[in-house]
């Protein structure tokens, strides 16, 4: 990144004002929201969020919600995804009730993934990011529990971790509520009210609600919204099924990627485990394909048979139709914010102080210069 992304955060132009009177509506009650309602509230905005079933039930819930910048392209994303994850140890120091697991991720592959795991650790090696190949045996040292089998390639990414996503959130949201924003739910969006060129407010199933500045960061309900008032916000179906154990004995103390199984335990004792990161071919929630992801899981980690499978889950991410995220005022509307994206478990610290700053502020945040939905425009 060049000095002036690396000053971002410190300076940028004015644009316009934010009246201490006005109103923040925020629409989506997943980890994005709680994050830009925290950031908001924190500097003593007067926010209220809406959710149109009850807090975290979207993709915050389901997400395996690992804290990386591992695979994450070009460098501007992968810059984006490296502030995000050192947003998360800022956030540790403000809240400490917020857990978080660090102890970096540890990969394994045979064949041509491994050939493109050598690749990527050669170019997160060239960028700065802490990452390096190492040897079979390193990955019994780094995961005693874990039995690899064949290893073409391994390698170890020390500064990431990751979160009980719910744990996250539930923090985030309750530290913003205690600084004075308010939630309601079940809160439902139906309609968004506009007068010369800006918002003015939103209908909803609990009535009318005025407001200076409306937030969409509705996950996947995000472009429905948008779309009241012609702004495009493009998403592309990605469903991800995990299956969760009931609360075992410590097993893993660092996320484990072995072949076909993504494996972590958070911190209440449940493991987590999904077959990878792409979008999931069979959408199936049975017991049958929770107990066939565990027993996958299982061939890594064999004391896995330790633990009973609690329940499956089904999630979509909000990916953007070119993967990367949709974040700032929406062409047109001066006073309306969108945010959406994956890897929002990743960026959400950041996204929430960028929010903030730009809504509050009146900045235009040069990080965020390549996200605009106005790119869609």
């Amino acid at each position: 990144m060049n000095r002036r992304g690396a000053l971002a955060l410190l300076s940028a132009t004015v644009v316009k004002g934010f009246a201490k009177n006005d109103r923040v509506l925020i629409a989506g009650a997943g980890i994005i929201g709680a994050s830009i309602a925290y950031h908001l509230a924190k500097r003593g905005a007067n926010v209220t969020v809406l959710e149109a079933k009850r807090p975290g039930a979207g993709a915050t819930e389901k997400s395996f919600a690992w804290i990386n910048s591992f695979s994450k392209q070009p460098r501007s994303y992968y810059d984006l995804n490296v502030y995000g994850m050192s947003g998360w140890r800022r956030l540790a120091l403000e809240l400490k009730d917020l857990q978080i697991q660090w102890g970096g991720s540890v990969q394994w592959a045979t064949g041509d993934a491994a050939q493109q795991m050598r690749t990527t650790v050669a170019r997160l090696e060239s960028w700065g990011y802490a990452a390096h190949l190492i040897e079979h045996d390193d990955i019994s040292r780094l995961l005693p529990a874990a039995v690899p089998g064949p290893v073409d390639a391994a390698c170890f990414a020390e500064q990431e971790g990751t979160v009980d996503p719910m744990q996250a959130f539930k923090t985030l949201l309750e530290s913003a509520q205690k600084m004075g924003a308010s939630v309601e739910y079940p809160c439902a969006v139906t309609g968004i009210s506009t007068r010369g060129g800006k918002v003015t407010g939103v209908e909803t199933t609990r009535g009318k609600m005025e407001t200076g500045f409306l937030v969409l960061a509705a996950g996947v309900d995000t472009p429905t919204l948008a779309r009241m008032v012609q702004v495009d916000v493009p998403l592309k179906e990605s469903p991800g099924v995990l299956a969760h154990t009931a609360p075992a004995s410590r097993i893993l103390d660092r996320l484990a990627f072995g072949p076909g199984a993504n494996i972590k335990q958070n911190p209440d004792g449940r493991v987590v485990t999904g077959a990878d990161f792409g979008a999931a071919a069979v959408l199936e929630t049975s017991r049958e394909a929770g107990e066939r992801l565990l027993q996958n899981a299982r061939r890594s980690v064999p004391r896995l048979k330790e633990t009973r499978l609690e329940t499956v889950t089904l999630g979509y991410r909000v990916l953007p139709k070119d993967d990367h995220p949709i974040v700032g005022f929406a062409a047109g509307w001066p006073n309306l914010y969108v945010a959406a994206m994956h890897s929002g478990i990743t960026l959400s610290p950041l996204i929430g102080q960028l929010a903030a700053t730009e809504i509050l502020d009146g900045a235009s945040v040069d990080l965020l210069h390549d996200y605009r939905p106005s790119r869609f425009t």
